[in-house]
């Protein structure tokens, strides 16, 4: 990486403890060490963090992904980086970024029925309040959640390494393989992967019953999958019901194999239980999240993606003052 020795002085990257690992790699990336904060619980289960070194005047680059963990729930993880924003910030921090791989309750980025929260626009708005100057995430749910941010906020995508990571899976035989997309709010997605490729893409329909919306319906086949190889791209596997569904209807259809792709793998249950069954073949997931348990459970059906590299480059530019998105070619605002 090409920093200078003087704007390293004046950066401090540390980790919250939902994710370490990832924030280690990250800074071994970067040629870097992670500088230390004591943390700590109280007894009645409140959480305590103290930056060990003087930040003054510094750039502080706190990196937590918002997943439970070791801190404990996604809302303990939100807790620990508010207040680690807040400590920073209260030590005369000079700038402050916070890299959220995985940013929780992106998912919620709208008011569908009355009476309820934005909740994407609430943890925003409390990191901002916290003291945050820039935020940065990967593959959000929905990039126009920037916008609520009175700053910059970085929206990296982890399509180029999930992409090189497919291409050299396919390289022998290409014309075996399909995208797929799972719903109608990837198909651009799909579209975009299937142009980088060189391959074909299909659309497998899906509606949510009236009554309850968990429930989904899918014709039992489609046109256009028999004898290929289908590789099904979304930004986030979280109980893999849509996933599994699409999947199936993929094998009636007559497809050889199914290949799922995604940034960020939540796996909540019942995700492993679903994803150990046939109808997904191999599985393609970006480390933004701890992967852990899925690889107890998966075994070699799960192929991780580190993401680390992507992140050092996205801080390198951060502290650099260049491009971010020259990095991602402008697809990161797809």
């Amino acid at each position: 990486m090409s920093f200078t020795r003087e704007s390293l002085n004046a950066i401090d990257i540390v980790t919250g403890s939902a994710h370490p690992e990832l924030a280690e790699r990250t800074a071994t990336a970067l040629g870097v060490s992670l500088d230390n904060i004591e943390r700590r619980r109280f007894a009645n289960s409140e959480l305590y963090v103290r930056y060990d070194e003087s930040v003054r005047g510094d750039h502080v680059i706190i990196i937590q992904s918002l997943v439970a963990g070791a801190s404990g729930s996604v809302n303990d993880a939100l807790v620990e980086l508010l207040l680690m924003i807040d400590a920073a910030k209260r030590a005369s921090a000079a700038e402050i970024t916070v890299v959220m791989p995985y940013m929780a309750y992106s998912r919620q980025d709208r008011k569908a029925k009355g009476r309820e929260p934005i909740s994407a626009a609430a943890i925003i708005n409390a990191l901002q309040g916290a003291g945050a100057t820039r935020l940065v995430s990967i593959d959000m749910h929905s990039a126009q959640t920037q916008a609520v941010f009175d700053g910059p906020f970085d929206h990296l995508t982890a399509e180029g390494a999930i992409r090189d990571t497919l291409q050299a899976h396919i390289a022998a035989h290409p014309a075996d393989y399909v995208v797929v997309s799972p719903d109608g709010g990837r198909a651009k997605t799909a579209e975009h992967y299937a142009g980088q490729l060189g391959i074909d893409v299909v659309y497998v329909p899906k509606t949510r019953s009236r009554t309850d919306s968990t429930q989904l319906n899918r014709p039992s086949s489609i046109p256009g999958v028999d004898g290929s190889v289908c590789i099904l791209i979304d930004d986030m596997i979280d109980t893999a019901g849509t996933l599994v569904s699409a999947a199936e209807t993929l094998k009636n259809s007559g497809a050889q194999g199914v290949i799922a792709a995604a940034t960020h793998g939540l796996l909540s249950s019942p995700a492993l239980e679903r994803l150990e069954g046939p109808a997904i073949d191999q599985l393609f997931i970006t480390d933004t999240v701890p992967l852990d348990d899925a690889k107890a459970v998966l075994g070699d059906k799960l192929h991780e993606i580190a993401i680390a590299p992507v992140l050092a480059r996205a801080i390198e530019a951060i502290i650099s003052r260049s491009s971010v998105s020259a990095i991602f070619q402008g697809n990161n605002y797809m």
